[in-house]
């Protein structure tokens, strides 16, 4: 590392401590109350760079694809390729309860209802089946089909403070309203392509919705193309005779209207109502609510290359569009860099009590932590030996949930005694890990096709014998 690197960090340990014991003399002086200091304390940049690995929860036999604390933060649920929900009592390691989800494929998301004495859980999965699970008073578990879609359900969303109400979206483009004092499910709309040019394209694949937690009215939607669009559901007629399909708004960094490579892969909101977009491919964008496109977005143009793209994303301020050269330039989006986001369907989320950091997995094992004012990597941490797909922050502590391709899930707490620096090295690992994944992969599909062959001549070789016999 250079004198320069060193001198960064060094007055970043210096400032961090700085502002700590100004912390500590302003409470004892009574200027500073102490739920104030508790959450700057949880917003230390200090306790950021001392993450490390508290624990490592192992029992699912297989992928996890869903972590998420309930509200008061002492349980964890999992949901994992074995079909299995648990819940984790995560400080002490221990399971308090583990059970079939009813799915019949990997389990993507299970989230538990709030207000419900944890007993209330909703998911979906790989089978595009949406079920409920109670857990009865002597810890059985009763499941039941709430819903379906066409495909692959990815993610749910729960209106906040509600524990009756959520929304689904699927790789089928619809998005569903669901509320468990009917068991009613509402399909509200199928997210269709704005742009002619996608002609290929006959509804947006959904991978992701959030709804905003200032305003429970207002949730958002993205997939396969390059837009997230944003939804009020007070405009929905509940006799159906409007159609609801129509976005309140859009949202797209300029340099990526008209990508047909790119898709959105997460999303979520701040307690500010700011948007955060994870593209595949691609880089992690943030967007305020006058960033928005309106309801009707310009015509998109081709992006010439994507290397112009990421060019053009690398500025905080970028031109509009080609075709919207006519209007006032717009302010971009702030850009989150450095992770990779190719080989699967990443979360990415907010950290901290006031949203102060973006987080994030990448392909490469690890979990990268950045500023969310101005776009600083700050941290990048060994996670997992292959790709790391959720990250979920708990809700009162400095504590993060991650999990991924691997069977377990890692707990991270800031127990390490010395602050960590960002390693100099970092891309070139990156290259060696994406490297050992490609060649892992590759072999795999040579096994495949060699079984394959394999399986073909036996086929062969069996008809071959019976049209002899039968001769």
């Amino acid at each position: 590392m250079d004198d320069a690197s060193n001198n960064n960090n060094n007055k970043r340990a210096r400032t961090s401590v700085d502002k700590a014991l100004v912390d500590v003399w302003l409470r004892e002086l009574g200027q500073l109350s102490t739920r104030n200091f508790a959450l700057r304390r949880r917003a230390s940049e200090d306790l950021v760079l001392r993450l490390g690995i508290y624990a490592k929860l192992d029992k699912h036999r297989g992928c996890v694809n869903t972590v998420s604390f309930n509200t008061d933060g002492d349980i964890l649920i999992s949901g994992s390729d074995d079909r299995r929900v648990i819940l984790w009592d995560w400080k002490t390691e221990r399971v308090k309860l583990s059970f079939h989800s009813g799915h019949n494929d990997n389990v993507f998301q299970a989230k538990i209802m709030p207000f419900t004495d944890d007993r209330s859980i909703v998911t979906c999965a790989a089978d595009g089946q949406v079920r409920h699970a109670q857990i009865l008073e002597r810890g059985g578990v009763e499941t039941k089909l709430l819903g379906k879609h066409q495909g692959r359900a990815h993610k749910l969303a729960i209106e906040p403070g509600s524990p009756h109400v959520f929304y689904t979206c699927g790789e089928d483009g619809l998005v569903q309203h669901f509320d468990l004092r009917t068991g009613a499910a509402t399909e509200l709309f199928t997210c269709r392509p704005i742009d002619d040019r996608r002609n290929y394209m006959t509804v947006v694949n959904l991978n992701a919705i959030a709804i905003d937690p200032r305003n429970a009215n207002l949730f958002a939607v993205a997939g396969s193309d390059e837009y997230t669009r944003l939804y009020d559901i007070r405009k929905y007629k509940w006799d159906g005779s409007t159609d609801f399909g129509q976005p309140a708004d859009y949202f797209c960094p300029p340099n990526l209207i008209g990508d047909e490579q790119v898709g959105i892969t997460g999303l979520a909101f701040s307690d500010q109502s700011e948007l955060l977009v994870s593209y595949n491919d691609e880089f992690i964008y943030l967007f305020t609510q006058d960033m928005g496109l309106g309801p009707n977005p310009p015509p998109s143009s081709p992006v010439s290359t994507r290397s112009e793209a990421s060019e053009m994303g690398s500025d905080h301020t970028s031109a509009a569009s080609p075709s919207t050269a006519n209007t006032d330039v717009r302010i971009a989006p702030q850009v989150y860099k450095g992770h990779r986001n190719c080989v699967t369907v990443k979360g990415v989320n907010f950290f901290g009590p006031k949203c102060e950091y973006v987080v994030s997995g990448s392909d490469c094992g690890r979990i990268f932590i950045w500023k969310k004012k101005g776009g600083e990597l700050i941290r990048v941490i060994e996670a997992d030996r292959h790709v790391v797909n959720c990250i979920e922050p708990h809700p009162h502590s400095t504590v993060l949930a991650s999990s991924g391709i691997e069977s377990d899930i890692k707990i991270l707490t800031p127990n390490a005694a010395d602050r960590a620096t960002l390693p100099t090295n970092i891309e070139q690992a990156m290259m060696m890990t994406m490297t050992m994944m490609i060649l892992m992969m590759t072999t795999m599909m040579m096994v495949v096709a060699v079984v394959a062959a394999a399986v073909v001549m036996l086929i062969v070789m069996t008809m071959k014998k019976t049209t002899t016999t039968t001769i």
